[in-house]
């Protein structure tokens, strides 16, 4: 019989592992990959039967993380949780059916984004869907930050399955973002992109324009204004921090 593991990658979240960890038990094995917990979440995590592993994240960033975590299990299956996302409960029966017929093929995974409370329903953070779920053996993760999939397997999609709770304070969106977006600013100073001082500016508005407009963001009201403008905020500090890198490489002024 095919066997399921579901790995989750942490760092410090006490305040989600065990509600994330309590969505995944009908699994097989869960494996938790940290990297560099100073809070409870490896006590919790252990006490829900998990199996706690600690590495600390190198220059391959998020999509080393995932190709590190799949060497710690052997089940024939894997699906990738994030600490403050949970599998809907109708959709653990449909995982472990794809799991029991074990047919090759890779699956993109619906995920609904609750922001402060609030469904998403447009905008930047609408339901999306996300590469997660696949046969171990077959897939491999790129980038830093924005990571995604390298497989040969058909890839479908996997609706109603994830619950992503991604931000119930403000502290924690900026403490994110500013993590996001010097790692995105570090990714294309390595690939030699370059943005002058009007790409700052019309990337931030493009970003405003796409989430508000474009993904009717306006439809989620006042949280969709902010979180469009916000977006727009994000896009602007990523290619300000990689105008400051190339200065800093150069021994230049803005």
């Amino acid at each position: 019989m095919p066997r399921l593991a579901v790995l989750i990658l942490t760092k410090n979240e006490e305040a989600n592992i065990e509600e994330c960890i309590k969505s995944a038990s009908f699994a097989d094995e869960i494996v938790v990959i940290d990297s560099g917990s100073t809070d409870s979440t490896q006590a919790k995590a252990e006490s829900l039967g998990a199996r706690f592993v600690v590495h600390p994240m190198d220059d391959s960033g998020f999509a080393g993380q995932r190709n590190f975590a799949m060497t710690q299990t052997e089940a024939d299956w894997v699906f990738f949780l994030d600490a403050d996302e949970r599998i809907v409960k109708d959709a653990a029966e449909k995982i472990k059916a794809i799991v029991a017929a074990d047919t090759p093929t890779a699956y993109r995974v619906q995920r609904k984004n609750v922001i402060m409370g609030k469904m998403m329903q447009y905008g930047g953070h609408r339901p999306d869907y996300v590469a997660r779920f696949y046969p171990r053996q077959s897939v491999k993760w790129h980038g830093r930050v924005h990571e995604g999939i390298e497989t040969v397997l058909p890839i479908k999609e996997l609706p109603g399955c994830l619950h992503h709770y991604t931000y119930t304070t403000w502290q924690q969106y900026f403490s994110k973002s500013n993590q996001y977006t010097s790692l995105s600013a570090q990714t294309m100073f390595a690939n030699k992109k370059k943005a002058s001082r009007m790409g700052v500016l019309s990337h931030a508005f493009f970003a405003f324009l796409k989430s508000y407009v474009l993904k009717q963001g306006f439809r989620d009201g006042y949280l969709g204004f902010v979180m469009s403008v916000l977006a727009a905020n994000a896009s602007m500090t990523k290619y300000l921090k990689l105008r400051n890198l190339y200065r800093l490489a150069k021994g230049q002024q803005e």
